[in-house]
């Protein structure tokens, strides 16, 4: 499992140029399966995804299609992590 931290680089009226095309690989990465939750950061200065990638080459090859790093519009930092504990809706993260 993997967190996704996506910080602009760029101002907003150019993230925002790229919005349609970025929530249109957001549905085709649901629709996979390779992500499970996805939204804006407060203040607005990125986002983040939660992300169920096979691996870590994987998910990069992934994000590599995201509108935003197709545009250098952010810096993307990729965290791993191992789910151990998670509340009762969740227990399917566990593995």
């Amino acid at each position: 499992m993997f967190i996704v931290n996506l910080t602009y680089i760029v101002a907003l009226d150019q993230v925002d140029q790229h919005i349609p095309a970025h929530i249109d690989f957001l549905n085709a990465q649901y629709a996979a399966g390779h992500f499970l939750a996805s939204g804006r950061k407060v203040p607005r200065t990125g986002g983040i995804i939660l992300a169920n990638a096979a691996s870590l080459e994987t998910l990069a090859a992934i994000l590599e299609q995201d509108p935003f790093k197709q545009n250098n519009l952010a810096d993307y930092e990729v965290i791993e992590f191992v789910p151990s504990k998670a509340s009762d809706e969740l227990q399917f993260l566990i593995s």
